[in-house]
Parts: C-alpha cells; structure tokens; sequence
C-alpha cells in the first residue's frame, strides 16, 4: 500500500505545486518512515520515473529528487541505480538532467556503513558503469548514422566525461571489482557494451575526445586485473625506526657508548630482514637530516660530531672482522653512498648549512677508518656534483663545523696531556691553554668531539682535578692569587657548561678515586638547579658557618677592590647564597637601596664568576617557593646578575668568562622565568633561547599534546629531534604507563596494513626512550588488561592487533638483548625509576631461567627450534 501512496503523494505535490521542502515534510508526515527504508520504499526510482515521463524532465520532481539526495532520505546507491535504468538515450534532455544529479555526490563516494549497504554501493557503480558505456555507445552509432553533429557529440563528450572520472578514481575501480566478484553475470553485460563501444568508436571524428574514450575503454578493461597489477613497490624503501633511532641517539645520547648503539642498531636490521646498503643508507640519510634540522650553536655541533667522528666508529663495529665479510661489507657501504648521491636535495642543503663539501669529507673519513677502499671514494667524489656557489662573500671567512669538528679531536688527546702535567711550580702556563678554550667556540667544539670519542668522562675528571688545585694556599703574592682565582673560575664554569650541556651523569658516574668528594662534586649534587630537579632553598647545604658569612656581606657590600690573596674560594662559592639572602632580606626590609644592591651584584660577578652562578642557583630554590607577587625582588637581583659589568677594574678573561656564565645562568633560570611568562632578557627576533626546552603548548592538555605531535609524525613519516624532545617531556610528566596506554591507543586506531606497520616502526623508535620501562609496562600491564576484557577484542582484530603483537616482540627482544648490558642512559635516569622488582615474578630475567626463552628469542629462522614442552 505504502509504494501506491507513495507515487500518489508525488502526484498530488506535483499537482498542487508544493515546493521541495514542503513536500519532504508532508511526505514524512503521512508516510512516516525512517532512513533506510524510503530505498526500501524506492522513493528515487519512484522520483525519476514520475520526472522522466516526458521529453523533458520535470523540474518541480527533479527538485523533489535533488532534495531527497542532499538530506540523505535516500542512499546514492538508490539514486545511482534508479538512473542505471533509465533507457532511452534519445532524449538528450533527460539524459543531461540525469548526469547533473550525478555529479552532485560522484565525487565523493564512500562505503562507510553495513555490509549489504557497501555491496549495494558497489553493485550500483559497476550498473552505472555499465549504463555510461551503454550511453557513449548510443551515441558513437547516431554519430555513425546521422554523420558529425554538435549535440549528439557534447551527450557523448558529457557521458565520457562522467565515466573517465568514475573509473579514474582506485577506490570505484576497486567496489566495482567486488561487484564484479559477487555477481559475474553483470560483468559479463558490462564486457558486452564494452564491445558495442569499441566498435562505434571509430565513428568519432573529434580526436581528442576518441582518445579520451579509449583511455576510459582501457580503465574498465583493466578493472579484473587489479589485483594481479599491484603497484610495483618503491624502489628504496625507507626504515623508520633505524632514522628515529639515530635520530635519538644523535640528540639526547652523544655521550653514550658505542658497543650498546651497534647492538640496538644490529636488532633492528635483524628483525626487519633489512638488508645492508639500506640500511647504512638509513643511518646516512638519519645524519644528514639531524645536522639539517639542528638548532645552531651547541646542538649543531653535537650533530656534527656525532655525524662526522661516532657514526664512522659505529660502521667500524658493524664491519665484521673475517677477511670475505669485511670486502663485502665495504661493498655495501659504497652502495649506501651511491644510493646517497641521488638524495641531491639533501646533501645540498646539509652543504649549504654547513659551508663545505660534507659528503667529500665523510667520504675521507670512511676511507681513513677502511670502510670504503680508495677506487670507490675517488669514484664516489668524482660523482658529487658539488656546488661551490655557496660560498658567499659574507660567509667564505667562516670555518666550516666540520673540519673544525674533525681537526678538535686529536686536541682533545694533547689538552688532557696537558691537563695531567704538573703545574704546582708555575699554573700560567695552564691559564693561557685555559683561555685559549674558552674563546669563541672552541670550547663547545672540544667537548663535542671529546663525547662523540668517548673521552668526555677523562675531561671533566681532569677539570675536576683542577677545580679542587686551588683549595691549597702558601704565601702567595698578589699575582699567583689572580692565577688562583682564574683557574677555579674558569674549570667551574666549564664544569657547569658541561653539566647543562651532556648531563650530570659525566661528571659523577665515576668515584673518585682518593675517596674524599670533590667541592664540585658537592655543590652539583646540593645546590645546582637543573631540569627535572627541585632544590630546597633551606636545605644546610646553603646555611654555612654564620661567622663565614657575615665577613662575605660585609666584603661585598664594601665599594672598595675585593682583594683575591688568601681567599678560600671553594669557601666563598659555598657562603654565597646565605649572603645573598641577608642581602635581599635586608633590601625587602628597607634597610639597603636599590643602588646598594646593584653594587653588591656588581662585587659578585666582577671578579669570580661562580659567586654569581652559586648566588643564582640559590635564587632560583628560592623563587620557586614564592607567590608570583613576592618574586619581584629576587628576580631583579637575577637579571642583575646576569648582565655582564663594563668596568676597568675586572679580572683577565673576563669576557671569555661572562659569555659562558650568562649561558649557563640562563638554563638554571628557564624554568623559573617560564613559570610566570618573563623573560630573563630580551631574544632576538625569530630566535630560541634555549633549543629544545619548553616545547609543551600552553593551556593544553598533555593528552591532547601527545595525540597530536604522534600525528604529526605518523603523517611525516619519520621522527624529528625536535618531536623526540616532546616525547621525552611527556614520558617524564605523564609517567610511563600513561605515555605507553595512550600510544597503544593510537596503534589500535590503525585500520589499514601498511599504516599499522608504520605505527608500529615509529612506536619501537619512540620507546627507545626508555625501553626497558616501557616493554614491562606493555607485557606486564597493557597487554593482560587487552587481552583479558572482551570488550577490548574488536580492536585486536587483525592489522592492528597483529601490529601490536609484532611491536610486542619487537620490545621484549630489544629490552632481553640490553637487560644485563651498561648503564641506563642519561635521559632514563633523569626520571624516576620505577620499581623493577615489582616485574619479577613476571619477567625471570636472570640466568637461573630455563634457557628455552633464550633460545626462543635468539633462533634463526633457518634453526628448527625445538622446545621440550608445548
């Protein structure tokens, strides 16, 4: 009954000229159906058969129809296959109105929605298709027939139009094939108008339009072979996870030992079959861009030295040492670097960055080391096309990183020779060494190169040395007294730049070996602020002896010279905070002028730098204990600090000294200045204070931050240092079961294969965080609450869940691999360690376990594994 009342209540609103809306809303009223079933119902066919009665189509029921389409009463299924029955090609009109309605939605065609709505979607194409190519058939046999004509040709140039855009589009190609699949008799009626047109094509005298009609003949023809045309895979394809692990090795771990890196590198290849010039090419590509996209300064040379003298030793140990390995390994290498060659955009721009020729260089190196024979680096060479238009007249006179990196190494070996000598009779001559490291960038440079070999630890133990040589005072003049002062000042402040720089891991992994802790070692572990690390301002480490600082205040608050003979500084940097907080109480009680104040800073930071870095550091504890009202005062007295002084009357190097103290003054106070959105001192247009540091967005949710930076990365298709910083921020705010839950969560969402496998790479790589935490939250507590509810089941279906189960093991491998081997790096141990004991019953890691896991876990796949139980 309902489809009888249906075509009358067409009838009626056409009679009575409702208008579109007027009619949708009468028709639900009397009808009163829901969705899916107007197609039930047919309201489409309905619709345009009502339309269509006459030569022309019917514009107040076409309306009706086009209404219908955009507020979805019918499926574009209906309305595709309403029009695939539609016959009489003769009437132009009809035809046209039928090929607008069309292209209202043909352009986005989805299949979201039950199963028999998406075969219905695609039974409807491969009719629609079929009924297009009916159409241009008709149309090649008028032309054929009645000779050119100019209508009959724009019906046949808009029919091809229509079905060139349905079958160019993969994913309709793709719904017809499963039409086609489902039901084989309908393709074969498509093959058959397919030869109807074929034979009337070549009535067609316009050119361009025959050729476009064979090019939408070949499409259709071609949509049974789809599956056996695969797209041919890319020529090279890339590893994420061996880049975002160079990536992070490069940014956060320049320190760390090469044996461990070589390990986890040779993991990877192993459980992702990759084979060897991939996957040095990898590591190349993984250097270049880390050195591209490095902030300047520091990092900049962090990357080059990691790129230009660790990478090298790495390839080294990769090398097997047989005689036939080795020749094939360097085979190997010469390939990554030919495939490297054709990455010309990349090498040009790391050139440009960098001011030289870096692929010649690298080349140098690894022929140095035997990792490339002569014939294949002067071939290599030979192919660079370099450019030498980069060097500018501005920039010529500037040294290019690399060389400078690459000739710091071996001064890195004579600066501790000469360290170690004896200078009790006459430190001068260790004062000029000292200076010369500190002017300009020298000093940064040594520490790079010094960290990329692995002599960063000897280096600071021997500035160590030379912090703790000037406690011992005989009858000094008032010269040998200058020397003292500069030589405390100036390893303090290359101690604390190494601190900020690399991680005070360098500095206290070692004991010492007299037994006794030496004053620097003292003071970092008490009272210097670092990231991740609050301070008690009331702590006794900052509360000497009273009588001790009473003379210090009394001292500073003095105009006259400060004198330097008999001064203990080690005592001085030590009383140091409890004067500044006489100082600053006395100021917030009236009892000293602005004026006054400013001279007692200028007394701390004119002569012995770390005065002004101890004042700071107890500042800083102290700042943070304040409501924002109460910090005005002990913020100004830090940007009084900070400044460096112009005056006559300061001790040598005292330039050289205030570049490096302001720096380090700089990061101790980040934190406090962000908190409240001041700004230590005024930065330049465009440019990061401190690379790396405050990287979280304001005002969002941590949530929020690490769904979209894993976004981001996963669109990218790689890891940038920039994006690692931000995860490691996130993994230490949020802890490691919230970070690892909620990446988990975004490898679930993964619904196609090869974007699953992605996640999956990128995930391994962002885990190197810290991998031994994150495998035991994911096997220990992730993986049993996924498994053990059901109503996690539907998302563990198979490209996510096998995804998920691949970077399981993946994680375990890894973490078994490391778990008896070195230290945990510089960045886990910035975090609090979780309890592993907790995990033991879980996860017997030790050597009382049956070797099955062993051997499990390190099988080929070419070794039968056999276990004894199932």
């Amino acid at each position: 009954m309902k489809v009888v009342n249906l075509k009358q209540a067409i009838l009626q609103a056409w009679k009575e000229r409702w208008s579109d809306y007027q009619w949708a809303i009468n028709i639900k009223k009397n009808l009163g159906t829901k969705g899916a079933t107007w197609d039930y119902l047919n309201l489409a066919e309905a619709l345009m058969e009502q339309a269509l009665i006459g030569p022309s189509p019917n514009p107040l029921i076409l309306s009706y129809l086009k209404y219908a389409i955009n507020s979805q009463m019918v499926s574009y299924s209906s309305v595709l296959t309403a029009i695939s029955k539609f016959d009489d090609f003769s009437r132009d009109l009809c035809v046209k109105s039928l090929l607008e309605i069309m292209d209202m939605f043909s352009n986005h065609l989805s299949c979201h929605g039950k199963a028999e709505e998406c075969i219905g979607l695609c039974r409807a194409l491969l009719n629609v298709v079929m009924w297009l190519v009916l159409g241009c058939a008709w149309y090649c046999d008028r032309l054929r027939e009645l000779g050119s004509s100019a209508s009959t040709e724009a019906s046949l140039k808009a029919c091809q139009e229509r079905l060139h855009s349905l079958v160019s589009s993969i994913k309709n190609r793709a719904l017809i094939h499963i039409a086609r699949l489902e039901d084989q008799g309908s393709w074969s009626n498509v093959e058959q108008a397919i030869v109807k047109l074929t034979e009337g094509i070549g009535s067609v005298t316009n050119q361009t339009l025959k050729s476009k009609l064979e090019e939408s003949v070949s499409l259709v023809k071609g949509i049974p072979h789809m599956l056996t045309a695969q797209s041919p895979p890319p020529a090279q394809p890339s590893f994420p996870s061996v880049h975002a692990f160079i990536m992070l090795e490069g940014t956060m771990n320049l320190t760390g030992e090469t044996q461990p890196l070589v390990e986890q590198l040779m993991m990877i290849k192993r459980m992702q079959r990759i084979p060897t010039p991939l996957f040095v090419l990898e590591i190349w590509k993984a250097c270049f861009t880390g050195l591209i996209e490095s902030p300047e300064g520091t990092e900049e040379l962090k990357w080059t030295a990691f790129m230009f003298l660790k990478i090298p030793q790495v390839l080294l140990k990769l090398k097997s040492p047989q005689s036939d390995k080795g020749q094939e390994f360097m085979d190997d290498v010469n390939v990554a670097f030919e495939y490297l060659l054709k990455l010309t955009p990349l090498l040009d721009k790391a050139d440009q960055r960098c001011n030289c020729d870096c692929l010649n260089m690298l080349l140098q190196e690894c022929n140095k080391l035997g990792l490339l024979s002569d014939s294949h680096a002067a071939n290599l060479s030979s192919k660079r096309e370099y450019a030498p238009r980069l060097k500018t007249t501005e920039n010529a006179n500037i040294q290019p990183n690399p060389g400078l990196i690459l000739r710091a190494e071996p001064t890195v070996t004579n600066i501790l020779k000469t360290v170690d000598a004896d200078h009790s009779k006459s430190p001068e001559g260790l004062l000029g060494v000292l200076a010369h490291m500190l002017s300009g960038k020298s000093l940064d440079l040594l520490l790079a190169a010094a960290a990329a070999t692995g002599k960063l630890k000897s280096f600071a133990r021997k500035f160590i040395k030379l912090n703790e040589f000037p406690k011992h005072i005989s009858g000094e003049g008032s010269k040998s007294a200058s020397v003292r002062a500069l030589l405390f000042d100036i390893s303090f402040l290359m101690l604390c730049h190494v601190v900020q720089t690399y991680g005070s891991e360098v500095i206290l992994s070692e004991p010492s070996p007299s037994g006794e802790t030496p004053f620097f070692e003292t003071w970092l572990l008490t009272c210097m602020p670092e990231e991740g690390k609050i301070l008690n301002p009331d702590h006794p480490c900052f509360r000497p002896e009273s009588g001790k600082v009473e003379s210090l205040v009394a001292l500073l608050n003095n105009s006259s010279e400060m004198k330097l003979v008999q001064m203990k500084w080690h005592e001085i940097c030590l009383s140091t905070p409890a004067a500044i907080l006489e100082v600053l109480n006395a100021w917030e009680n009236g009892a000293l002028t602005v004026e006054a104040v400013q001279r007692i800073t200028d007394n701390i930071k004119g002569k012995v730098c770390s005065m002004a870095i101890c004042a700071v550091a107890w500042l800083v504890a102290h700042v943070r204990m304040l409501g924002r009202d109460e910090r005005e005062k002990p913020q100004t007295m830090i940007r009084q600090l900070v400044l460096p002084l112009f005056g006559e009357n300061t001790l040598q190097f005292y330039n050289e000294r205030v570049v490096i103290m302001s720096s380090i003054l700089e990061h101790m106070c980040a934190d406090v200045f962000q908190q409240t959105g001041l700004l230590l001192r005024s930065t330049l247009e465009g440019q990061e204070p401190i690379p790396y540091r405050n990287l979280l967005p304001a005002k969002e949710p941590i949530h929020e931050a690490l769904r979209r930076q894993f976004q981001a990365v996963l669109r990218k298709g790689w890891v940038d240092s920039r994006a690692l910083h931000l995860f490691e921020s996130l993994l230490h705010i949020g802890g490691v079961f919230w970070f690892t839950n909620n990446l988990v969560k975004e490898l679930l969402k993964e619904t196609r294969k090869e974007w699953a496998h992605r996640v999956v790479e990128l995930l391994y790589s962002i885990f190197c965080l810290d991998t031994q935490q994150i495998t035991l939250t994911l096997l220990g507590t992730i993986l049993p609450n996924l498994l053990t509810d059901p109503a996690h089941w539907h998302s563990l279906a198979d490209p996510p869940g096998k995804a998920l189960a691949k970077l399981s093991v993946w994680c375990a491998l890894s973490s078994f691999s490391t778990h008896h081997k070195g230290q945990a790096s510089a960045r886990q141990r910035k975090r609090q360690r979780e309890d592993i004991e907790d995990y033991s019953s879980l996860f017997p890691l030790d050597d009382t376990q049956p070797s099955k896991l062993m051997r499990l876990l390190s099988s080929n796949e070419d070794e039968p594994v056999t276990l004894s139980s199932p």
